[in-house]
C-alpha cells in the first residue's frame, strides 16, 4: 500500500537528512527502512535523546520495492514497515526473525482485537507488530453526489459504484479508482457475494464480468491524483485510502473552495490494512532495532505520529491522547460494528496472482 500525504515535506525531510548526517559519528545505531513521509517530524530526534541511539533512516514508496530490496537479502537494515500482505511472503523466504515478547515491554499497549486481524497474516503474531492501520473505502463530494442522485444517495454502499445505474449518473461529475488489482478486486468480490481473496479463476471473471459493464463510466485509474482532484471538485468519488480522503478533506478546507469531501466505510464490507514493525534476521543491530520497536509503542510517542499522519495507530492505550478530533472520526477510527465487517488482504499464489493481472488490464482497457 502506498502511504504518501498529498503534499511532499520536503523541508522536513532536508532538515532531517542534515541532522542525521551530523549525529551519525560515534553513536550506537539503528538502520530504519520506512514508507515517505510516515513518521512524525520528531520522532526519530526524539528517540536519539530519550535512548542515545542513532537512527539511520531510508524511504521507499512502494511495497514492490521493499520486497524485492529484502527478497534479495543484505539490505543492511534493522527495522522495516512492511504492510501485512507482504508479511506472508517474507515469513516463508525466512526474510524475518522472530520477535521476543520479552524484550519488548511495551508489546503489553497493543490492542489484542487488531493482534488477531494481523494473525491471518502473521499466525500466532510471531514476526510483527502494528504500527499504522487504515482502511480503503469511498471519498466522495457531498453536494455533487447529491446532485447527481438525490438526498437518498446510497454512500453507505458500494451499490453507489457498482450499481451501474448509479455509476452512469456519477460519470458526469468524475469517478476514480485506485490502479491497484490487489485493493479493487478482493472489493468487487466481497460485493459479489464471494471470498475477498478468492483463488477461483471463476469468481474473477465474475468480477471482470461487472467491471467491464461499469469501465465506460469510470473515468481514470490512478493511485495519487484522485486526492487533489477530489479536493478540487475535479471528480465527486474516489475509491482510495481513509488518509488520502481525509488529506483531500483538509486541503478543500485550507482552500476554502466550497468543496465538501466526506469518507464512507461500505457497510458490505471493506479492506482492513496493517502496516507493521518487523526485525530482519540479517538485522546487524538487532538489540537497538529492537529498542526501537519497543520505542514506537510508547503511547505517548504513536499518539502525536498519529495526529500528524491522520491513521489510526495498534496501541490500544494511546487512544487517550489522540486528539480528540482525530480518534473521534469514525472515518480514522470506526466503531466495532464497522470494524466486524472489515478483511484483510491476502498474498494470492502466483498462478493467481497473474490472474488477476489479466483481468485488471482487460478492465482498464475496457477490452
Amino acid at each position: 500500500m502506498r502511504r504518501h500525504r498529498s503534499y511532499l515535506n520536503l523541508g522536513m525531510g532536508a532538515c532531517l537528512s542534515a541532522w542525521i548526517a551530523a549525529a551519525a559519528a560515534d553513536s550506537p545505531s539503528v538502520h530504519v527502512y520506512n514508507w515517505y513521509d510516515y513518521i512524525g517530524p520528531t520522532t526519530l530526534k526524539d528517540f536519539k535523546r530519550d535512548t542515545g541511539i542513532m537512527p539511520i533512516y531510508d524511504t521507499f514508496d512502494s511495497a514492490e520495492i521493499l520486497e524485492s530490496k529484502l527478497l534479495t537479502g543484505g539490505s543492511g537494515y534493522d527495522v522495516v514497515v512492511a504492510s501485512n500482505f507482504s508479511l506472508p511472503t517474507l515469513i516463508k523466504a525466512g526474510v524475518l526473525e522472530p520477535l521476543d515478547p520479552a524484550k519488548l515491554p511495551n508489546l503489553k499497549h497493543i490492542d489484542p482485537e487488531l493482534l488477531a486481524k494481523l494473525a491471518s497474516n502473521d499466525p500466532g503474531n510471531r514476526y510483527a507488530v502494528p504500527y499504522m492501520w487504515g482502511t480503503n473505502g469511498i471519498g466522495y463530494n457531498v453536494d455533487k453526489v447529491r446532485a447527481a442522485l438525490g438526498e437518498q444517495a446510497p454512500v453507505d454502499s458500494w451499490d453507489l459504484l457498482f450499481k451501474e445505474e448509479n455509476l452512469a449518473r456519477l460519470s458526469q461529475c468524475g469517478v476514480a479508482l485506485l490502479d491497484s488489482p490487489s485493493e479493487i478486486l478482493p472489493i468487487v468480490l466481497q460485493y459479489l457475494g464471494l471470498p475477498p481473496n478468492s483463488n477461483n479463476p471463476d469468481d474473477y471473471q465474475k468480477a471482470e464480468a461487472l467491471l467491464l459493464k461499469l469501465r465506460p463510466h469510470i473515468a481514470y485509474f490512478n493511485s495519487s491524483k484522485f486526492i487533489t482532484d477530489l479536493s478540487n471538485g475535479d471528480i465527486c468519488v474516489a475509491v482510495g485510502w481513509a488518509g488520502g480522503m481525509l488529506d483531500a478533506k483538509a486541503n478543500a478546507v485550507q482552500a476554502g473552495n466550497g468543496v465538501r469531501i466526506e469518507y464512507s466505510l461500505p457497510k458490505e464490507g471493506a479492506p482492513l490494512w496493517f502496516d507493521t514493525l518487523v526485525l530482519l534476521k540479517q538485522a546487524p543491530h538487532p538489540a537497538q532495532g529492537l529498542a526501537f520497536i519497543d520505542y514506537l509503542m510508547r503511547p505517548e510517542v504513536i499518539a502525536p505520529i498519529t495526529d500528524y499522519l491522520r491513521y489510526p495507530n495498534g496501541n490500544r492505550s494511546a487512544t487517550p491522547l489522540v486528539s480528540a478530533e482525530t480518534r473521534n472520526n469514525p472515518a480514522v477510527y470506526p466503531s466495532a460494528e464497522t470494524m466486524a465487517r472489515l478483511f484483510t488482504l491476502e498474498p494470492l499464489p502466483k498462478k493467481t496472482e497473474r490472474i488477476r493481472t489479466r483481468v485488471w488490464s482487460k478492465v482498464k482497457s475496457g477490452q
